[in-house]
């Protein structure tokens, strides 16, 4: 069952540690194919030295195993919740990325500071309310993607536009519309965190960059204008 979405989402955790984004077994990838309302993750604390992708894990959109001798991710309700209420979205990227989870434990958002970050997100990426007792006693990682989206419609943020999100005191969530496009956005992110943390060591001043700034950047990547790259 889904061995082509399988292989995609291994290749894409592959790149986790390839790109410096994970240490140890933290980090996850995962990958859904709507017309099924299946998702495909890594397995659970699995070394990515060993991971082959036959161990990849099939759940559907309620977290539950419907195929793989693994027990999936630990992060696979918070997965599974974003899949529910972002319906663009193709693949998920979790990560403890250091620059990212600095900005995350200090809960501050990463400031749009330079056209690096307008080149892939719209603005700040926010960093989402810490979860407070009750909410990890009674289901740590399914109330980890309800925070987010709660944030975002609060925020009145297009989760499209904005493809991450920080949890306060713990780390970052990508995503894209494929598995790769999510690992793809958790560079980035991490990127423009180091980044915005350096530019605000320097100076105290306002450093966002101007909207007109932001507007160009972005959109020579994205939309009906983009004008980026090579067309195919």
């Amino acid at each position: 069952m889904l061995e082509e979405l399988k292989e995609e989402v291994y290749q894409a955790n592959m790149q986790l540690p390839a790109l410096d984004l994970v240490t140890f077994t933290w980090g996850n990838v995962s990958g859904i194919d709507r017309s099924k309302g299946l998702f495909v993750i890594k397995p659970s604390g699995v070394d990515y030295q060993t991971l082959k992708p036959e161990d990849m894990v099939v759940v559907n959109l309620d977290g539950e195993v419907v195929e793989g001798n693994l027990n999936p991710s630990s992060d696979t309700p918070t997965h599974a919740y974003l899949y529910k209420h972002f319906p663009n979205i193709g693949g998920i990227t979790h990560t403890h990325s250091p620059w990212g989870v600095a900005f995350a434990a200090a809960k501050l958002d990463i400031p749009a500071v330079s056209t690096t970050h307008a080149d892939t997100f719209y603005g700040d990426i926010p960093a989402v309310p810490a979860l407070n007792e009750q909410e990890i006693a009674e289901g740590y990682e399914l109330n980890t993607g309800k925070v987010i989206v709660k944030e975002f419609a609060q925020r009145g943020i297009d989760p499209d536009a904005v493809p991450a999100a920080l949890v306060s005191q713990h780390g970052p969530f990508s995503w894209g519309a494929t598995p790769a496009k999510s690992v793809y956005n958790a560079k980035v992110l991490e990127v423009s965190a180091e980044m915005a943390y350096h530019a605000l060591q320097l100076t105290r001043n306002e450093l966002h960059v101007p909207q007109y700034l932001l507007d160009k950047h972005y959109y020579r990547k994205h939309g009906a204008h983009a004008y980026y790259g090579q067309k195919e």
